[in-house]
């Protein structure tokens, strides 16, 4: 892949973590200040696939859950790139999510699935929300037991450092606090 081939959008932030750590929460209150978020695609994949009686659920076909990640992850990308070009803008996680839980189920992806997520980049500055037992809890899209939820958390530091972004940690605080210092970091 030439350097030319590489989509790079710096207002592009990412929020990620484990599960159930408060990113939704945390997106909608920077909502509330005129940024645009992009919704997580893996709840979107779980919900249309409970609706419609389909395989692609983390806890029935976790390879073909994993490529319709991937899939929708990548479009949600081009296609906020088409339509937000030069405007800040908070994703409720990134495409190595999908490499990262690939990953953790010992699944290898082809390379015609991976080429096109490696050219889609986000700014370098990454926003990881780490395990917080006081305010996890699982519901009917969240299956995870806080040993996996913790365990997601480091696979997915290890995964973003790996794909040379730089992880920030958002300290465990109220939704305000968290709100001002991810803030405070894309102004700097």
């Amino acid at each position: 892949m030439m350097q030319s081939d590489i989509i790079e959008r710096d207002t592009f932030y990412v929020l990620t973590g484990g599960p159930g750590v408060g990113k939704t929460t945390l997106l909608h209150k920077l909502e509330t200040y005129g940024y645009k978020i992009v919704p997580e695609v893996a709840r979107e994949i779980i919900r249309h696939q409970m609706e419609t009686g389909g395989e692609g659920l983390p806890w029935k076909n976790k390879e073909y859950y994993t490529t319709l990640m991937l899939n929708g992850s990548v479009k949600s990308y081009l296609d906020t790139s088409r339509s937000f070009t030069g405007k800040t803008v908070f994703f409720d996680r990134g495409i190595p999510d999908t490499f990262c839980y690939a990953r953790m189920i010992e699944m290898e992806l082809p390379e015609e699935m991976t080429g096109e997520a490696f050219r889609c980049r986000y700014n370098k500055h990454v926003f990881l929300l780490p395990a917080w037992k006081e305010i996890y809890e699982t519901d009917t899209e969240r299956k995870q037991d806080w040993d996996e939820a913790v365990y997601t958390y480091e696979m997915m530091k290890k995964t973003y450092l790996e794909y040379n972004y730089n992880v920030i940690e958002v300290p465990k605080d109220s939704v305000d606090v968290r709100a001002r210092f991810i803030l405070g970091h894309i102004k700097k």
